[in-house]
């Protein structure tokens, strides 16, 4: 992410925080079709993702096109994200996905774990190579892929999750399923200032073990972190854990594989 992006992202968030409660679930699904309809058109995104055009045109092109389909919230952060500076015009797409999923987060019932729910869809897509495919293909129809969102999650998840999902689906921007999940959960996580640690085992952990565990990562990096466990039987035991970039492995595979290399050393 380069410089312009950081702070245009960081200034675009600061105007999403500034509306408060007027930001909901509606106002993520303007921004999500706004996002589309966006990418579609390649006039209308290279004008408003160039950085030497005047911020006041971008924002009030931007309230021209949209001001009459969308919602006034949904409208107003647009045109912020639009005045902004970004460095590349794929950032621009991707801001204004996060700026909805985060809308959903901060909006969101306090019983309804987001995160949790993406983790868990997450990992049925994982162990189901028909349903990742069909999720993934680029020559199914957008529409359907989203239908079909709509038919695997009814009942089982939130509203707001199952809006995240169906975005992911719909405007995949070259990311893998997998990718888009793991990246939608990490922006949910961070609208509640939270960091997520996924953490990989052959077996589920019991839930004293995985909230002792958590403590104990929350206290090295100092930071409260959004546990997400992935049941992996390949790693045969022991412990790997990711944080960003930063990964611990400390799984029987591994150590297997290290084992390895220096006897074949």
């Amino acid at each position: 992410m380069g410089s312009a992006t950081r702070e245009a992202l960081a200034k675009s968030v600061s105007a999403l925080a500034a509306q408060g409660t007027k930001a909901d679930l509606a106002t993520a699904e303007d921004l999500f079709a706004a996002g589309r309809v966006v990418a579609d058109s390649a006039q209308l995104r290279a004008v408003v993702s160039d950085p030497s055009a005047d911020p006041k045109g971008k924002a009030a092109l931007v309230a021209s096109v949209f001001g009459r389909q969308l919602s006034a919230p949904a409208v107003e952060l647009l045109s912020a994200i639009a005045a902004e500076r970004w460095s590349k015009p794929r950032d621009l797409l991707a801001a204004i996905e996060e700026l909805g999923i985060r809308a959903i987060a901060q909006s969101a019932p306090k019983n309804v774990d987001i995160a949790s729910e993406l983790f868990t869809f997450g990992g049925a897509v994982t162990s189901n190579a028909d349903l990742e495919l069909a999720l993934r293909s680029k020559l199914a129809d957008p529409a359907a892929k989203g239908a079909l969102v709509d038919r695997l999650l009814n009942g089982r998840a939130s509203a707001q999750t199952a809006a995240i999902v169906r975005q992911l689906v719909v405007q995949p921007r070259g990311r893998s399923i997998r990718e888009s999940l793991r990246e939608a959960a990490r922006v949910v996580a961070a609208q509640s200032d939270l960091v997520v640690a996924t953490v990989f085992t052959a077996q589920a952990l019991p839930a004293a073990q995985a909230e002792r565990l958590g403590e104990a990562l929350s206290t090295k990096y100092g930071t409260q972190l959004k546990i997400n466990q992935v049941v992996d039987p390949s790693l045969l035991g022991g412990v790997r854990v990711q944080i960003g970039d930063d990964v611990i492995d400390g799984s029987i595979a591994s150590r297997i594989n290290e084992l390895r290399l220096q006897l074949a050393g």
